[in-house]
Parts: C-alpha cells; sequence; structure tokens
C-alpha cells in the first residue's frame, strides 16, 4: 500500500476512534496535514474501499474502519503511544502496597480497567507453567511436618504430614537442602520425575521417614487446581454500547464464563497479541478486540492478563498499557518472592 493511503488509513481510525463518526474527507483534510486535497483523499478513500479497508454506513458520505481495516493498521503500527511518567508512577505505587498473591491480581485487574477504560481480564500465575523457587520443611512439632512448596510466581502449596514418632532437626535440614538442591528453578511438571532418585540415598529408618515427605511434594507438584480468571471493568461495556450492532448481553454472558476466558489467554505469549472482531474464535466475542500478553520472567510465562472492547479502540494507547502492566507485574513477582 502506498505510504500516503496508509496515513489516510491511520486518521480515518485515528478519527473514528475519537468521535465515533464516520470519518469525511473533508475532516482529514482539515485536521491531519497530510498536504493533499479533499478530492485526492476522496480517490484514495475509494481505493481503501474496494480492498476491503474501510466501508461507508448506511448512507453516511463518511467512512469507518472494517475489521480488516483494524488489522492492517494495527500490523502496521510504527510507534506506540508512550505512558506518562504519572501512569508509570501510577502502575509501580499500586502494586508496591500488595501483600500476596490475590492481592496483586486484585489489583492488576483494577489497573488495567482504569488505565485502558475497558473491560480488564487477568489470569492467576498457572502452576503447569511455573518452577519451583523454594521446598520448605517446617516442625510443627517434632511428629507433626509442615511441607511447603512455593513456585516463581508467588503461589504457595502446604500440606501437612503425621509421623508416629519425631524427626531429628538435622535430618529435615538435610532433607531440605537435597531437595532444593535438585528442584531450585526446574517446572513443576518435573519435580516428581527429578524426586525419584533422591529415595535412594536413603536406607533403613531414614527412607521410611523421607518417603511420605517426598511423596507429598510430588503429589503438590503434579495437582492442576482449576485455573482463575479475575475480571474487572465490565461497567465499562456500557459507556460503549452504541458501538454494538447487537445487544451487550451476548458479551456479558461470554465473560462470565471462565473457560471462555482461559481460552482466550492459553496461548498468549511474551508479546503483545491482538485479535480484531471476525478473529475472535468465540462467536459472541466478534463485536470486541482483545488485546493479550503474558507475564512472569523474561525466560517464560507463568500467566497472561489483557483487555476486552469494542473494535472502535484506541489500539496503541491500549497496547502500550497492558505491554507495561504486564512487564510490572511480572518484575514485581520475581522481585517480590
Amino acid at each position: 500500500m502506498e505510504s500516503r493511503r496508509l496515513e489516510i488509513l491511520r486518521a480515518i481510525v485515528d478519527e473514528y476512534v475519537a468521535t465515533q463518526e464516520p470519518v469525511g474527507s473533508k475532516a482529514i483534510a482539515d485536521r491531519h496535514g497530510l498536504g493533499i486535497s479533499p478530492a485526492t483523499i476522496r480517490n484514495e478513500m475509494a481505493l481503501l474501499e474496494e480492498e476491503g479497508l474501510i466501508t461507508h454506513p448506511h448512507t453516511s458520505a463518511g467512512r469507518i474502519p472494517t475489521d480488516r481495516g483494524y488489522r492492517f493498521f494495527v500490523d502496521r503500527l510504527s510507534s506506540l503511544k508512550p505512558l506518562s511518567s504519572a501512569e508509570r508512577r501510577a502502575i509501580e505505587s499500586f502494586l508496591e502496597g500488595a501483600e500476596n498473591l490475590d492481592d496483586v491480581v486484585m489489583r492488576t485487574v483494577r489497573l488495567l480497567a482504569d488505565l485502558t477504560k475497558q473491560v480488564a481480564v487477568v489470569q492467576y500465575p498457572s502452576l503447569v507453567r511455573s518452577r519451583v523457587r523454594h521446598v520448605e520443611l517446617v516442625a510443627l512439632t517434632p511428629s507433626r511436618i509442615m511441607v511447603i512448596l512455593i513456585t516463581d510466581a508467588g503461589r504457595v502449596e502446604q500440606r501437612v504430614v503425621e509421623f508416629d514418632h519425631d524427626l531429628s532437626d538435622s535430618f529435615l535440614s538435610e532433607l531440605r537442602a537435597k531437595m532444593n538442591n535438585l528442584t531450585l528453578g526446574e517446572r513443576l511438571v518435573d519435580v516428581a520425575r527429578l524426586l525419584i532418585g533422591l529415595l535412594e540415598i536413603y536406607s533403613g529408618s531414614a527412607r521410611v521417614d523421607a518417603s511420605p515427605i517426598i511423596s507429598t511434594i510430588s503429589e503438590m507438584s503434579l495437582e492442576r487446581p482449576e485455573e482463575r480468571i479475575v475480571l474487572g471493568g465490565t461497567a465499562n461495556l456500557a459507556r460503549f454500547r452504541e458501538d454494538f450492532s447487537a445487544q451487550i448481553h451476548p458479551i456479558l454472558e461470554a465473560l462470565e464464563e471462565q473457560v471462555v476466558l482461559l481460552r482466550l489467554l492459553g496461548d498468549v505469549g511474551d508479546t503483545v497479541q491482538v485479535r480484531i472482531g471476525q478473529e475472535q474464535s468465540e462467536q459472541n466475542l466478534r463485536q470486541t478486540s482483545l488485546v493479550t500478553m503474558g507475564y512472569g520472567s523474561q525466560s517464560h510465562s507463568v500467566g497472561a492478563l489483557g483487555i476486552i472492547g469494542p473494535t472502535r479502540m484506541d489500539y496503541a494507547a491500549s497496547i502500550a498499557s497492558v505491554s507495561a502492566v504486564a512487564s510490572y507485574v511480572g518484575r514485581y513477582l520475581n522481585e517480590g518472592s
């Protein structure tokens, strides 16, 4: 596409996002300083319409972007709207006060909804994707041991193992050290396999004592609790009611289904992804756009977050906000755990 036509498409997207009104050639000529006449702009708009990138609703002389036009625009975004220093400080300070993982997730979903004025979706860190940060053994009594598994996403799983005799502190200390040496930084799905050989170094009563503790850690690493999704800002959909040709109720119904939300975030990676309109796999969400990104460490994502809103969305600002929040959440989890 000629650069001039791309600039006209960009102008149409910007104008329509800002005004919610079909965009005419005169508005582009007056407000976007492209240095070309309204007649030339009309000719280029006709070509854009032939290519399926814009359309004219009803009998209006103005044009609006199609889903394909938004996709073309998003794929060629040369720059994003940088977050202001105030917005960056707000993200940092908002997360700094978090006391635990639940608090981090709830603060994040509120923050995303406030920043973007869209519906925010945040997935709890997935145990499937997590790695071991620490294994701890705590003697509640000499014969009652709490086994604790801490992941790199800040999740804490714990079980209590009862014995009919006392265990020595030196035995627990040695077993703790060996389990941490074997599992630190390893994926949870690999923990059981890694611990199989640990029993071989023990014999007699020590092996009998180590076995239930090792088995408990293995079981904790293999369990798959139901993944959780937190939603925020659904009231923002009402602000865009006129953007939806049909009722917003089917959209709200889709957003209430955890399995739908898990599918939306299931293949998110460490870069921002944008799905626009008909690209959505869920039928009831095909009047919306989804901007998502994974969060975690630089090497792997442990969860995902994003926003859902009308296709008439400020994509540059939305992408910048989702990217920044995902980055801060990942950094916070890594530094705080």
